[in-house]
């Protein structure tokens, strides 16, 4: 009698205790989805603050790419209140035009770009890149120049220059590279790099301007953007050499120096050329450019 007493007592206590167990499991368990539920609800974006994150991330990619993108390029799309020609808006007030060319512009059709000479905006100078750092030279270099001359056009030639390479070696390169012979313009030093020690690059340059000028007898011209020329060459030494100026997208040359060359555009469109072109122009008349010549 009390063994069967004993043993149905602990059934009840065990079915009890399961119960108890499975009671508390689901409180547990109930307590513990609604705090994930709280924490989940802690942490969700409300879809207002989405909006306003996504409209300033818009915002900030449509000023990064109109500053890099647009901004640079505003000028072409501007109305032009003077003459056009070769394409673009022409500087008002110059009446000597020009082209540099290089191997990027392809096979040129001479028979059909000597027209220029008798346009609207005659093409009068053509400067062509003949050399690059050391041991680079433009493979179209010996035949425009020869054409350019045989066309009539008053031709000169450039070195692209490289700060990582030796100056001397540079100038020799050049020097070997491109005979200059009477009528020809000075040759020209293209500066458009800048080096980690910026008073190297500057007493490298006036080496290879210094070696140039002996052999050629003749002082060289500096080619270089305004914000080149005004950060880094803008001292008494670099200023005796003659200044061609690449200044794009503007109306007129912001530098306050003296210049005679103005690169002013880089997407003139020419007959007998089928890339575009960088066009130029001469502060002064045909005269003064004749007598800037190689004698």
């Amino acid at each position: 009698m009390n063994s069967k007493k004993s043993t149905t007592s602990k059934k009840h206590n065990t079915v009890t205790s399961h119960r108890t167990h499975s009671t508390t499991s689901r409180k547990l368990q109930r307590k513990t989805t609604s705090k994930r539920k709280n924490v989940s609800k802690r942490w969700e974006v409300p879809l207002w603050l989405y909006y306003v994150l996504m409209g300033i991330v818009a915002v900030v990619f449509i000023a990064v790419f109109y500053y890099f993108f647009i901004r640079p390029y505003a000028y072409r799309w501007k109305p032009c209140y003077g003459l056009k020609g070769y394409g673009v808006c022409m500087p008002y007030g110059y009446n000597v035009h020009g082209l540099d060319i290089s191997h990027y512009q392809g096979d040129i059709d001479w028979n059909i770009l000597v027209h220029t000479q008798q346009s609207q905006f005659p093409i009068r100078f053509i400067f062509m890149k003949a050399t690059e750092g050391g041991d680079f030279a433009d493979k179209r270099f010996i035949a425009n120049f020869d054409s350019a001359k045989a066309n009539g056009f008053i031709r000169g030639a450039y070195h692209f220059y490289n700060p990582k390479t030796d100056a001397l070696k540079q100038a020799e390169f050049f020097i070997n590279s491109v005979r200059l012979e009477k009528g020809d313009l000075p040759p020209v030093l293209d500066i458009e790099k800048k080096s980690k020690n910026m008073d190297k690059l500057r007493d490298d340059l006036k080496l290879w301007l210094t070696c140039v000028e002996e052999h050629y007898g003749v002082k060289p011209i500096i080619y270089a953007s305004y914000k080149y020329k005004t950060r880094y060459l803008n001292d008494s030494v670099f200023n005796s050499y003659p200044y061609w100026i690449a200044h794009y997208y503007t109306d007129s040359v912001e530098y306050k120096g003296d210049w005679l060359f103005w690169q002013h555009h880089d997407a003139g469109m020419l007959p007998g050329i089928d890339e575009q072109v960088d066009l130029n122009i001469f502060n002064g008349s045909l005269q003064q450019l004749d007598s800037l010549r190689i004698k």
